[in-house]
């Protein structure tokens, strides 16, 4: 909601403010289909050469992001730590029956309590991969932890590709707006001939470009970029999460100690409070026994 927000008072100030001062929308209405279909279309062109296929899926995607906000809530936080708390205590009770759930996650039933979690292929497949290593009984936990930070930085680089390749087409968009006004000068030129008041409205349709090119990049796509950026790090702090839990349990630390280390890890805004946490493991605890 508020990114739309945002959208209409970008527009109702800048062309509103323009309206007030006496400025008639009559030239822009008039050059905007044109010198969107040049700036716009340039954009468009510029980003698919850059990109492949899977890019640009993964970016208009990512546009979403701009309105919905990150996928990872307050509730979410608080399901994942009951989550790590109920497959850690279960790995050190019964290493033998915690494979099921990590060989199997679609199928577990201790992951079917948390149908969100589950779905989300990536966060499944952490959890799982680091809790098979521990099976494996490394000697030296900080070998875990380097490949955990490894693939985490790799998957957030992938992640904010969307956001770099908004960034360019932003970066460029200002350049392809004198583009478009330097065409609409070259045409003015060639009507040279014609009365000042026909002039006019040429020159200014032509401005139209420069216009267009830096509104787009400023007043849009770079904002895009940005929101996309912050969202994806956002949900990042859900994967951080997990690496702190189960670090923390490759350091042999009590289940209590695991989740407790995960919950100080948690942003604040999403940080569950103790006592309600304790409430829900506590209920985790009641349905395993």
């Amino acid at each position: 909601m508020i990114g739309i927000i945002g959208i209409i008072t970008i527009f109702v100030m800048v062309f509103g403010g323009f309206l007030a001062a006496g400025g008639k929308m009559g030239i822009i209405l008039k050059s905007l289909p044109y010198e969107m279909m040049i700036i716009g279309g340039a954009a468009v062109g510029a980003f698919l050469i850059g990109n492949d296929i899977a890019a640009v899926k993964h970016t208009i995607k990512d546009l979403g992001k701009v309105f919905k906000g990150p996928k990872w809530k307050h509730d979410d936080y608080r399901d994942l730590l009951c989550l790590l708390f109920e497959l850690i205590r279960l790995a050190k009770q019964n290493p033998v029956a915690i494979e099921e759930h990590i060989e199997g996650p679609d199928a577990s039933s201790i992951f079917g309590k948390y149908p969100k979690i589950q779905q989300d292929k990536e966060a499944v497949a952490l959890i799982a991969d680091t809790m098979r290593s521990a099976s494996m009984n490394y000697d030296d936990p900080h070998q875990v932890e380097e490949v955990l930070d490894k693939r985490m930085e790799a998957t957030m680089n992938h992640a904010l590709h969307s956001s770099h390749a908004l960034q360019t087409v932003a970066d460029g968009l200002p350049a392809l707006g004198i583009v478009a006004a330097v065409l609409g000068v070259i045409k003015t030129m060639g009507s040279i001939d014609q009365p000042p008041e026909v002039l006019g409205k040429l020159i200014g349709g032509a401005l139209v470009g420069t216009f267009l090119g830096v509104f787009l990049a400023y007043g849009l796509v770079a904002p895009f970029a940005a929101k996309v950026k912050t969202v994806i790090e956002e949900d990042g702090h859900f994967y951080h999460l997990i690496r702190e839990v189960l670090i923390a349990n490759l350091h042999s630390h009590p289940p209590n100690i695991c989740i407790e280390v995960g919950r100080q890890n948690t942003p604040a805004h999403c940080r569950p409070d103790f006592s309600d946490l304790e409430e829900a493991l506590k209920e985790v605890k009641k349905d395993a026994a």
